[in-house]
């Protein structure tokens, strides 16, 4: 038993690190079984997994995990639920990953399954699709501090005319939602309370990367003169036009916050480390970046990086997020999303 215990343990945190590996090791080890459903079952009781790494698995392209998506979403009971208490649930059981055609394929997979929940509540899954949407971004807006404009009812009922296959929803069920998510925003996964939570909520993309640091003193002998800039291994996530880096996925405050207005990203050859991108302020090069990190005791100082500068593990996932940093100084990635379903649903009429 003893021995369970400890596979177990050492399971988890595999799975929490590097997700695919970690169900590979729960199954070699008789901890799970291969069969779709058992691996679903498991990630939706989650204990001891971290909701970002759940969220990382179920987002995957490949066929298995999609499977185990459908049967994830399936695991769930949205009968006689209102959309917004099937969101609150929803999406308490992962963490929703940052990247668009992640979002896309696990809201399609909720939005199908409330609707077979509930049948006849709207005309399709496209309606639902969209409204649930809308009730995140509403969530945002009504109680991220960095938004000071706060959407009255009436706006909140515009953004969703016509999308009940060209028809209105009812007035009094778009206020019963707009109410709920008034009087009580959504429980993120690893939310304290904190206001920044509310920020790391549907990054555009997350992950490990290797940043260059400040200058590090050595030890006198060192050929270098005593200091010498060091790579560390922190976890980046890119969200409001910001890029903010934590030691550890679980930390509940970034050691840094580098804000991207003004910043331009770009490909960079390092001699000591491959698949680099780099962040400089293109109008003033030399000057320092506006950003802040926290020091080694606690407090928040100024950045005093002229560029910050990252290496991915590949050169895939380099371009990635050169793609989702450019992406993010432009645009807010939902809006296209249900755009694109509107367009769909005004294309039956």
């Amino acid at each position: 038993m003893a021995q369970k215990e400890k596979e177990l343990c050492v399971g988890r945190k595999k799975f929490n690190m590097e997700p695919t590996k970690g169900i590979q090791y729960f199954i070699e080890h008789k901890l799970l079984t291969p069969d779709i459903q058992d691996i679903a079952r498991f990630l939706y009781k989650g204990e001891g997994l971290n909701k970002t790494a759940i969220g990382t698995y179920l987002g995957e392209r490949d066929p298995v995990n999609l499977q185990v998506l459908q049967a994830f979403v399936d695991c769930h009971e949205f009968a006689s639920l209102n959309l917004v208490q099937a969101l609150r649930q929803f999406l308490w059981s992962f963490r929703l990953p940052g990247e668009a055609q992640k979002i896309d394929r696990m809201m399609e997979a909720f939005a199908t399954r409330y609707c077979l929940c509930n049948p006849g509540v709207f005309q399709s899954t496209d309606t639902c699709y969209v409204l649930s949407f809308s009730i995140i971004m509403l969530n945002t807006s009504l109680h991220n501090p960095n938004v000071r404009d706060k959407p009255p009812f009436e706006r909140f009922v515009s953004m969703n005319r016509g999308i009940n296959n060209g028809s209105d929803l009812p007035e009094d069920q778009l206020r019963t939602l707009f109410d709920s998510i008034k009087s009580e925003p959504f429980s993120i996964p690893e939310d304290d309370g904190n206001d920044l939570t509310h920020t790391f909520f549907n990054p555009d993309r997350e992950g490990w990367l290797l940043k260059l640091g400040g200058l590090t003193y050595l030890l006198h002998w060192a050929p270098t003169g005593g200091r010498v800039k060091t790579w560390k291994r922190r976890w980046f996530i890119l969200t409001d036009n910001c890029l903010y880096y934590f030691e550890f996925t679980t930390d509940k405050e970034p050691r840094g916050i580098i804000p991207l207005e003004n910043l331009s990203v770009q490909k960079v050859d390092d001699p000591k480390k491959p698949f680099c991108l780099e962040l400089y302020n293109p109008s003033c090069r030399g000057q320092k970046i506006k950003a802040c990190k926290t020091d080694s005791d606690g407090r928040v100082v100024e950045g005093k990086h002229e560029s910050y500068r990252v290496s991915a593990a590949s050169a895939q996932e380099r371009d990635q997020w050169i793609e989702a940093i450019r992406a993010s100084i432009t645009r807010v990635p939902f809006y296209d999303l249900v755009s694109t379903r509107k367009k769909k649903i005004a294309s039956k009429q």
